[in-house]
């Protein structure tokens, strides 16, 4: 069903776009860092707790994705289009409140979670906090046009709209920061304004009546609760995995947070760098949605196995080479951030540490679970994930092993469930549409 040149176009942009993604948030943290150490634990902090909701808000549009993309392999392209306005609304309503919400409390929530730290970084925290909550509803509508697109196979608009994301984020950064001197809400304003014009004109591109999947219409209301509940199917599994997963996260960030400043930059530079040996793992699991959804759509099981197993091995490939270089690059990347000697220690060793399990063990843990996602065994992925969370990364992490080798042990389990759902096949009978 797809050739070898169809997935070349899919995932090399894809790859292309999720590098530009990462280093959005990569950006800030480095340019913050000639404020001071206290600014990049502060951005550290608040991308732990935004994270929760812009995870939920790519859950939401997974969903849709799939259900888009099933009703494409249906050759249904009604219902396509229809689920893809559905997923517009939703993403909107619900960013929206979050927002408002979140902004009220934004204070209260950082006390919480965080408690005693230093006054200099809970500073820099809300400063940055307050204009990338104003975000939300900007990321929310970006993220949900992004992935009606990669459910039709074109992701290199994506990819334009992340580079042009990037562009306006790091000059922004340099303004704001630099020339204005206003410090981390310099950053979270340029993430902010980059968001809003990636998301005004994803939305005009997902509006035009050319495109196979399109949502035209939006301002006359058309809510349909049955199509939304095809999406929820979906979204609410993934969205209720990826929220107990930063939870979880969050609970080991407050943990680090009592160590001390250098604990929580050191994490800092270890999550920014880590990330980018993900890159082609996230890349493949974003383009499997399209791949192995439309197969799945059109009851081509024994296809959506073969792709499956071939974008798994192509996975391996990438990631093997990413982190390869990366240990090799590592002590020199960390230089970057401008930390102290502490801090810069903690974080070479635990990135190297990283970058090995990552290689072997990753591609099964977070790739494979996107395979089941695209065929609508989205609620066996998120118990496994759940449980795995909480029964290893968080709990041994805080009464018994280190933080990295509760987080190794967390992927070891999802490693053997997950290559087993898959080989057994019980993924084919969860078709959404």
């Amino acid at each position: 069903m797809f050739d070898n040149r169809y997935l070349a176009n899919l995932i090399i942009p894809l790859l292309i776009e999720t590098l530009f993604s990462v280093t959005i948030g990569m950006m800030d943290t480095i340019m913050v860092a000639r404020v001071g150490e206290h600014a990049v634990s502060g951005v550290s902090l608040v991308d732990s707790v935004s994270n929760l909701f812009v995870f939920l808000f790519s859950a939401f549009a997974t969903g849709g994705a799939v259900v888009a993309s099933q009703y494409l392999g249906k050759k249904d392209q009604k219902n396509s289009c229809f689920a893809a306005k559905q997923l517009i609304y939703l993403s909107f309503f619900f960013s929206t409140a979050v927002s408002v919400i979140m902004l009220i409390f934004r204070t209260f929530t950082l006390d919480v979670i965080y408690g005693d730290i230093e006054a200099s970084v809970m500073g820099s925290a809300l400063d940055y906090f307050t204009p990338i909550l104003i975000s939300f509803p900007f990321l929310a509508l970006l993220n949900s046009a992004n992935a009606i697109f990669r459910a039709m196979g074109k992701s290199r608009i994506t990819m334009i709209v992340s580079i042009i994301m990037n562009a306006i984020n790091i000059s922004g950064n340099a303004f704001f920061i630099y020339v204005c001197g206003m410090g981390t809400f310099g950053a979270g304003l340029a993430s902010l304004i980059s968001r809003i014009v990636a998301c005004v004109f994803m939305l005009y591109k997902v509006t035009r009546k050319e495109e196979t999947i399109h949502a035209e219409n939006l301002l006359r209301f058309d809510i349909s609760l049955g199509m939304i509940g095809r999406v929820l199917k979906i979204a609410l599994p993934s969205g209720i995995e990826n929220c107990i997963f930063h939870i979880g996260k969050i609970l080991i960030s407050s943990t680090i947070a009592s160590f001390g400043t250098a604990s929580i930059a050191a994490n800092a530079v270890f999550s920014a760098l880590s990330t980018f040996a993900n890159i082609p793992g996230t890349a493949v699991g974003m383009a499997a949605v399209a791949v192995i959804g439309q197969c799945c759509g059109a009851r081509e099981y024994k296809a959506a196995t073969y792709y499956g197993w071939k974008l798994l091995i192509l996975t391996y490939i990438m990631m093997g080479i990413t982190c390869l270089i990366m240990y090799i690059l590592t002590p020199e990347l960390a230089l970057l951030y401008n930390l102290s000697s502490e801090a810069y220690a903690m974080s070479v060793e635990t990135i190297r540490l990283n970058m090995i399990q990552t290689a072997i063990f990753w591609p099964l843990a977070f790739t494979v679970p996107n395979f089941l996602r695209a065929a609508g065994d989205a609620k066996f992925t998120m118990i496994i994930s759940i449980i795995s969370m909480w029964a290893f990364r968080v709990m041994l992490s805080r009464i018994l092993l280190g933080i990295c080798w509760g987080m190794f042990i967390d992927w070891y389990c999802r490693d053997i469930f997950f290559i087993i759902r898959f080989m057994r096949g019980r993924w084919k009978s969860k078709t959404v549409v």
